[in-house]
């Protein structure tokens, strides 16, 4: 793994995919259903059901509103869906409590977003510390340093991340879930506002994060080289999965 220091070959096409004997992610039955005005409803999920396997990087596509994001935000624990449930890493998260949701997420769950998430009152080297200090352990000062340079970022570190680019931003964001070591990643829309270098490391780093440390990767995109990277795909349309397909094979 790149924090480990290991000589790791990134976007190897010669990479075997080897799916695990049970999913990290299964969604069964999902819905939601919202109300924008008194006596409507709008269906955004309908019925969804999607798995998603560690060593792989899962992509969610489809058409604007069509719920592919609100998808990943109800995989991922941050929005509840209506009915339906999600099993993550073996728990039930449609039972899980506010307080029980935000532990499980701080421990095992990473995320980068178009928005980076980032806190713009904090410097580089403190974004990446926060998650630490929120759960109250040590935060591997060398190892983030290591990090930061492999992004290029090692003389940013003391800067606040509002003088960094949005690219510069971004490697901030994956950095920190690199540095979480987190089990499941979710992106949205990863390389929506970045140029196309920094977009091409953004998604060589997730996708060896998925095919060489085994984790699962899940993210939305509308980007065809994006999901033409992905090792499995779900197409969204209306709300339902119109169509779930292997990459590496031709679409139908």
């Amino acid at each position: 793994m790149i924090i480990q220091g290991k000589d790791a070959t990134m976007n190897n096409p010669n990479v075997s995919v080897s799916r695990g004997p049970t999913p990290t992610i299964e969604a069964m039955g999902l819905s939601m259903v919202v109300s924008p005005r008194r006596g409507d409803s709008l269906t955004i999920l309908n019925d969804i059901a999607f798995t998603a396997y560690p060593g792989e990087m899962t992509g969610i596509i489809g058409p604007s509103g069509s719920g592919k994001s609100t998808l990943l935000y109800c995989l991922a624990g941050l929005e509840k869906a209506t009915s339906g449930t999600v099993l993550l890493l073996g728990k039930d998260i449609t039972r899980l409590g506010l307080s029980a949701m935000t532990k499980f997420r701080r421990q095992h769950l990473g995320f980068v977003f178009q928005s980076y998430n980032l806190i713009t009152s904090m410097t580089v080297e403190q974004n990446l510390a926060l998650p630490f200090t929120l759960r109250g352990t040590r935060f591997p000062r060398k190892t983030a340093d290591s990090l930061l340079k492999y992004f290029g970022l090692i003389d940013q570190k003391k800067k606040s991340v509002t003088l960094l680019s949005g690219g510069e931003q971004q490697r901030v964001a994956l950095a920190r879930v690199l540095l979480s070591d987190a089990d499941v990643v979710f992106a949205d829309e990863p390389t929506g506002a970045l140029d196309q270098e920094s977009g091409e490391k953004v998604i060589s780093v997730l996708k060896e994060l998925a095919n060489h440390e085994k984790k699962t990767i899940v993210l939305v995109t509308h980007n065809n080289e994006v999901a033409g990277q992905c090792d499995r795909l779900f197409a969204v349309r209306d709300g339902r999965i119109s169509q779930s397909f292997s990459a590496k094979a031709p679409m139908a």
